[in-house]
C-alpha cells in the first residue's frame, strides 16, 4: 500500500497471502466500508508503519508461516490505533510492538496463538501504550507480557494456559496501570492469571477481578495488591500514565459484556470470533488451545459480496451519502476538504458506518 492512502473496500472476502505484507505509514484501512461478512487477511505477517488507523480487520497468520512469525507487527512507530481489530494464530505471538509510541488497542481481540509458543501479545519497550476493552482468549501465555509503559484498562482475559498477564521481568523499569479487567480462567487454565512480575515492575491496580472456579457464572473476587506483591512487583499509589488517558472506566462486570458485543471485527464476525466470544460465554465451561489453525477448525470461507453502492468519482464516498451532504459526486477532491466536525469529508462518511 501506497502511504498518504485511505483504504476502503467494495467487496468482502478473505484476502489470501503467502508472504509478509509491509503497510507504508499515514495509512487509513477502513474495514467497515467492507459489505457482506468483511475482510480477512490470512496467512502470513502483516507489519505497520506511523500514523495509520486499522479498524474493524481480521489478521490471521498460520502454521504456514515461519516459526518465529507473528501476525501482526507494530515496530519501531508513533501513532497508531488498531479499533475492533482480530488478530489469531501468530506462530510466536500473535502481536508484536516493540520500541513505539502512541499506541491504542481498543475493542480488540487478540487470540489462539499457535505452535511453537501459542502466546498472545509481547510489548517490548514501547511508551504510552493503551490497551482498553479488548479480550485476550485462548493463549498459553502473554496476554500480554507488558515489557512497557502501559494502561490496561476494561480487558477481559479468558482461558489462558500456563498464564494471563506477565510483567515484564527485566532488569529495566516497567510502569503498569492495570485498572477493571476480568481475568476468567477456562478449561486450559492455571490459577496464574498474573505471572512473572519483579521488582522493576511498577504497579497502579484497582478494581480488578479473578474468576477461577469456571463454574458458569461471572462470580470473581476482587484482585488484591497482594495478588502482585506475591510476583515481586511494586506496587504504586498513583498511576503513571492513565492521568493523561480519555479512556472512560467501567466495573469489570460492565467491560465483560462490552467485550462480549464488540471485541474484534464485530461488525460482521465471522465464525472463527464467534466461536471464541462462545468459549467466553460459557465462563469456565468452554474453551481450547489449538497447535494450528488446521486443529482450530481452519480460515472460513466468506462470500464474496460486491457493494451496490454508486461512486462516480471513485472518492471513495458513495454518490448517495455525497448527495445528502451537499457534496459534488464527480469531483473526488471533496473527500479530503475538512468540514466542521475537523474531520475530511471521507473520515465523516466512514467513521459514521460504525456508528
Amino acid at each position: 500500500i501506497q502511504p498518504q492512502r485511505t483504504v476502503v473496500f467494495d467487496v468482502s472476502g478473505v484476502i489470501k497471502i503467502g508472504n509478509k505484507v509491509r503497510v507504508a505509514p499515514h495509512t487509513t484501512i477502513a474495514g467497515q466500508t467492507a459489505p457482506g461478512g468483511g475482510i480477512t487477511v490470512y496467512g502470513n505477517s502483516i507489519s505497520f508503519g506511523s500514523n495509520t488507523i486499522v479498524r474493524y480487520m481480521r489478521f490471521r497468520g498460520s502454521i504456514n508461516m515461519p516459526r518465529g512469525a507473528c501476525t501482526v507487527v507494530a515496530d519501531s512507530l508513533n501513532n497508531i490505533i488498531f479499533d475492533h481489530v482480530s488478530i489469531e494464530w501468530g506462530r510466536w505471538d500473535d502481536l508484536h510492538i516493540k520500541h513505539s509510541t502512541n499506541l491504542t488497542l481498543q475493542y480488540c481481540l487478540v487470540a489462539e496463538g499457535i505452535d511453537p509458543q501459542r502466546f498472545g501479545a509481547l510489548i517490548e519497550r514501547p511508551e504510552y501504550l493503551t490497551i482498553h476493552h479488548s479480550l485476550f482468549t485462548g493463549n498459553q501465555s502473554r496476554n500480554p507480557k507488558a515489557k512497557a509503559k502501559i494502561e490496561y484498562i476494561n480487558n477481559v482475559v479468558y482461558n489462558w494456559g500456563k498464564s494471563g498477564f506477565v510483567g515484564g521481568h527485566s532488569a529495566e523499569n516497567h510502569y503498569q496501570d492495570i485498572v477493571a479487567n476480568y481475568f476468567i480462567a477456562g478449561p486450559n487454565s492455571t490459577d496464574n492469571f498474573l505471572s512473572m512480575f519483579t521488582a522493576t515492575d511498577h504497579v497502579y491496580q484497582r478494581n480488578n477481578y479473578a474468576d477461577l472456579n469456571k463454574d458458569g457464572k461471572l462470580n470473581g473476587r476482587l484482585v488484591t495488591n497482594n495478588d502482585f506483591v506475591k510476583e515481586t512487583a511494586t506496587i504504586m499509589k498513583q498511576p503513571s500514565i492513565m492521568a493523561k488517558s480519555s479512556v472512560k472506566i467501567s466495573t469489570a462486570a460492565r467491560a465483560y459484556q462490552v467485550v462480549l458485543q464488540q471485541a474484534g471485527s464485530s461488525l460482521k464476525r465471522d465464525a472463527v470470533d464467534k466461536r471464541l466470544i462462545g468459549y467466553l460465554e460459557s465462563l469456565g465451561k468452554r474453551g481450547q488451545i489449538f497447535k494450528s489453525e488446521t486443529e482450530a477448525g481452519g480460515q472460513p470461507a466468506v462470500a464474496e459480496v460486491h457493494t451496490t453502492l454508486k461512486d462516480t468519482d471513485a472518492d471513495g464516498m458513495p454518490d448517495s451519502w455525497e448527495k445528502s451532504k451537499n457534496l459534488n459526486p464527480d469531483n473526488a477532491a471533496d473527500a479530503q476538504h475538512i468540514n466542521k466536525s475537523g474531520y475530511t469529508n471521507l473520515e465523516q462518511y466512514i467513521n459514521g458506518l460504525s456508528k
